[in-house]
């Protein structure tokens, strides 16, 4: 074969592999599914990650002040409430606001509204002003840190801390309400009154865990409980707990041993907030069902569509812990085929749990 034949050969298959490389290109465009990713995508990007967390609680804000604003506007005085279809008026009512007027629903449902302005606003402002913060998320190496967030457990565990003493502190609000100010609507009593003997025993409390109420064994665990003295009196445990747990966050950082098994990555500590709030959205199933904290005559006696919806978020938010997991394993080089065996397992204990929820409250 000749020089030139060779270098006409050479130039066709040269030819011919950008065309190869120019059509998996335009294959992988046509197929590009990184939109799924969501807020994932920010997880190296400091402000515009912290704004899109603002504008989230912004927009729940502002559903939640906008559907009661137009609740308020189906609402009919002389039809019962658990029969007009409403969704957040009979929670409010349970908790003892808008029983003798519809002053405080306007009043919470601006306050809502405000609200989410004000997140809006925040969120804007940290999209936009890219150097407000001082401190780094991922890659994006703010202020002279040598490492990003994600991959700093003692900052991590300072995040937690405030996130857990927040909770804390709602919890604690809730046990004001129904103690100090109005308190709340009693399903025994069929009236909205102030719960003067909150439980504090933690026998009683904690026996709910394991099954023990004051009747003995029920399956059903904390929700079995069927007085609101426990109710308010769980939830000032969880105040004191999440309280003291979140200061110690705050102060200590993480021990030795959980460093060494825990993932410092942005894609695994997703995937954990996720499956926190999965497996709330499972256990709620068992408390639909609960008369104490669920009135017949304020949330009606058809529970079929609240435990379907609530089933279906859990699975969907444990679906997206997996997800995020198995990237973030990746991303760590932690990745390997028992990852799939624990994932497929994790799976088969949620269905497990949401069909035992289901059949249990089936015969409640």
């Amino acid at each position: 074969m000749s020089s030139q034949s060779v270098s006409d050969f050479e130039s066709q298959l040269e030819a011919g592999g950008s065309a190869s490389v120019a059509n998996q290109a335009r294959s992988a465009k046509q197929f590009d599914l990184s939109w799924l990713q969501g807020n994932a995508r920010l997880i190296d990007r400091t402000e515009p990650l912290l704004g899109a967390h603002l504008a989230h609680a912004g927009l729940i804000m502002f559903w939640a002040g906008s559907f009661t604003l137009l609740e308020i506007l189906r609402y009919a005085a002389d039809v019962p409430i658990s029969k007009q279809g409403l969704l957040l008026l009979p929670r409010l009512v349970n908790l003892g606001w808008g029983t003798d007027s519809v002053d405080a629903w306007f009043a919470i449902a601006i306050l809502h509204l405000v609200s989410s302005a004000v997140l809006a606003a925040g969120g804007l402002f940290h999209i936009f002003n890219q150097r407000s913060t001082n401190y780094a998320v991922g890659k994006d190496k703010l202020m002279g840190k040598k490492e990003g967030l994600w991959a700093n457990p003692k900052t991590l565990g300072f995040i937690l801390g405030q996130h857990l003493i927040v909770l804390g502190f709602a919890a604690l609000l809730f046990v004001l309400k129904a103690t100090r100010f109005g308190g709340i609507y009693d399903p025994a009593l069929d009236t909205v009154h102030l719960v003067d003997k909150v439980t504090t025993n933690p026998a009683i409390i904690f026996g709910y865990l394991f099954g023990v109420t004051r009747h003995g064994w029920d399956p059903m665990g904390m929700a079995a409980v069927d007085n609101l003295p426990d109710v308010i009196g769980g939830h000032l445990w969880i105040a004191a707990i999440c309280i003291s747990g979140g200061i110690w966050h705050t102060v200590r950082a993480p021990f030795g041993w959980f460093k060494e098994r825990f993932i410092y990555n942005g894609h695994v500590i997703l995937s954990y907030s996720l499956a926190g709030v999965g497996l709330m959205a499972l256990i709620s199933i068992f408390f639909v069902f609960n008369e104490t904290v669920y009135p017949v005559e304020i949330f009606g006696d058809n529970r079929l569509k609240t435990v379907v919806l609530q089933g279906t978020l859990g699975v969907t938010f444990l679906a997206g812990h997996v997800w995020h997991n198995l990237l973030g394993q990746k991303d760590t080089g932690r990745f390997n085929e028992s990852s799939y065996y624990e994932a497929a397992m994790a799976g088969f204990a949620t269905v497990l749990v949401a069909s035992a929820a289901i059949g249990l409250n089936s015969f409640a």
